[in-house]
């Protein structure tokens, strides 16, 4: 057994010490007076009063901000992009602006990292931090890719932070970029890198020779002049992203993700209608996402057809590493992910990897099962294939197991119809709201039902809960001590049983708070 399927079997033999007989909690919530689970919510929220609160509690308390529909909408944070040569400092000066050692750094060009964005925060402005800077340039193609890094920041950010090293001064390659950062009309800092001491400062008033206007000089292994620098950011960084913003209304956006040649481009033009992106037989041939408004069931969608995301994004060369970024980038612009899996070949490392990114960003999810029509032919056992695929998807998919499914194929267009109601089913999950009253009846009646167990002589109790955000369901619990991770899952699981949420992740957050001292 791997590793990953004796995880998920300890996570539900964890789960089934909660579950002990069949309990009553559908026909008990089914006739909830709605205005009585109302006063007993109030009654909590009240009792709260008596434990430390924070001012983010408070916050929480008090009402979240809705938008008309009863959905809130979270402002997508502004976000600052850092390029620049190889070896220039840039992952020195992400560390410095995150307060902690995030970035790998080493004294070797090229140096590459999976984790590209990063959340960071300046004078209570929190922002997205994108270093740029995991690529392995090879010498013949430097220029090409470190212009290929800078359109990208360009393409995916609200700042630039253009890094130079002001010891070795502006070379070829940097005023290559420049040409571009110019054009972009996006507000664009020249950091002029290494700058020790005062006695180094001319080094850096001669790179106003650049035409970017005035050098920063900094040292982002000191610290030096790198305050300065953020201050001017926050005078120009807009409070909401401009690239990365949260559209209300128009088509839902769908991000079409999945491995190498698994038939993402194939299902987009298939939705399509024509031949809008290159489909080949060789994998990766697609690099860059392909937007496209297209009318499936009667309704207008956007869908993106990202770049497959390959095994070790930190092996690639340019082209492949900012195709995984772009991925990314449409991920975090995306409402819900259709991740397409190759139904002819065996769930792989990748594929579940792909799922848990999607999870990650809190995106609504689609399973959707491609090449399915190639199980009926006489290449294929199909018999002995599908039970295979079955006990494939019991094993390694039971994380997601609440994830729409739909069969396809995405040559023929076989079954796509079937995708639309998969996605509105995940998005409406995804939107879904459980009100303050009939969620603290659902925690009541759980806990009396199941309640946790004794841990070190104390049992932890749910004080208030409440659901925080939707996309996705977000819920928090205050409470007198650390839940188990099983019993939070365990929650989890009967929330979907009695609520739903099909399609969607559920997020469940826990505030561990003391009895205020008399």
């Amino acid at each position: 057994m791997s590793s990953d399927n004796r995880e998920a079997s300890d996570a539900r033999d964890a789960e089934e010490e909660y579950e002990g007989s069949e309990d009553h909690l559908a026909e008990n919530l089914a006739d909830l007076d709605e205005e009585l689970a109302e006063q007993r919510a109030s009654a909590l929220r009240a009792g709260l009063e008596d434990y430390e609160l924070d001012d983010e509690d408070a916050a929480l308390l008090e009402g979240l901000a809705l938008g008309e529909d009863g959905i809130e909408y979270l402002p997508a944070l502004p976000v600052v992009a850092i390029v620049g040569r190889p070896n220039v400092g840039k992952s020195a000066l992400v560390n410095r602006i995150l307060g902690r050692r995030e970035a790998v750094v080493e004294d070797t060009p090229g140096v590459t990292r999976d984790r590209v964005t990063y959340k960071a925060e300046w004078m209570d402005r929190r922002f997205s931090l994108v270093d740029t800077g995991g690529w392995e340039p090879d010498a013949r193609g430097i220029d090409r890719s470190v212009a290929a890094q800078a359109e990208v920041a360009i393409d995916l950010c609200d700042v630039v932070l253009f890094v130079v090293d002001a010891m070795v001064g502006a070379t070829s390659t940097d005023e290559h970029v420049v040409k571009m950062l110019r054009k972009s009309g996006k507000p664009v800092f020249l950091v002029a890198n290494k700058i020790d001491d005062s006695r180094q400062e001319p080094e850096a008033a001669a790179l106003w020779n650049l035409g970017l206007g005035e050098p920063f000089p900094v040292s982002a292994i000191h610290g030096r002049g790198v305050a300065d620098l953020l201050d001017a950011i926050m005078k120009v960084l807009p409070e909401v992203s401009a690239v990365a913003k949260h559209e209300i209304g128009g088509p839902r956006r769908v991000a079409i993700l999945g491995r190498p040649n698994v038939g993402k481009s194939s299902l987009l033009n298939k939705a399509a209608g024509e031949e809008r992106v290159v489909v080949n037989d060789l994998a990766g041939t697609t690099r860059d996402p392909v937007d496209e408004v297209v009318e499936i069931g009667g309704r207008l969608w956007r869908f993106v057809d990202t770049a497959g995301i390959r095994r070790r994004v930190h092996l690639q060369q340019g082209a492949d590493f900012y195709a995984s970024l772009r991925t990314s980038a449409a991920l975090e612009k995306a409402e819900v992910a259709v991740v397409v899996l190759d139904v002819s070949e065996p769930i792989s490392e990748q594929d579940v990897r792909i799922i848990d990114l999607v999870l990650e960003s809190g995106r609504a999810l689609v399973l959707a099962y491609n090449k399915w029509d190639l199980l009926n032919t006489p290449a294929f056992e199909d018999i002995e294939r599908r039970r295979y695929l079955e006990r494939e998807i019991e094993q390694d998919l039971a994380h997601v197991a609440w994830a729409p499914r739909v069969n396809i194929s995405a040559r023929t267009g076989r079954h796509l119809d079937k995708l639309v109601p998969a996605l509105e089913t995940a998005l409406e999950s995804w939107d879904q709201r459980i009100p303050t009253g009939k969620f603290n009846a659902f925690l009541s009646e759980l806990v009396n039902e199941h309640p946790h167990p004794v841990r070190g002589g104390k049992q932890p109790r749910i004080l208030f809960g409440t659901q925080a955000s939707t996309r996705p369901p977000t819920f928090v619990l205050f409470t007198t001590g650390f839940l188990d991770p099983g019993y939070r899952r365990f929650i989890q699981r009967r929330l979907r049983e009695l609520y739903g949420f099909e399609g969607s992740p559920i997020v469940i957050n826990m505030r561990v708070r003391e009895r205020r001292q008399r």
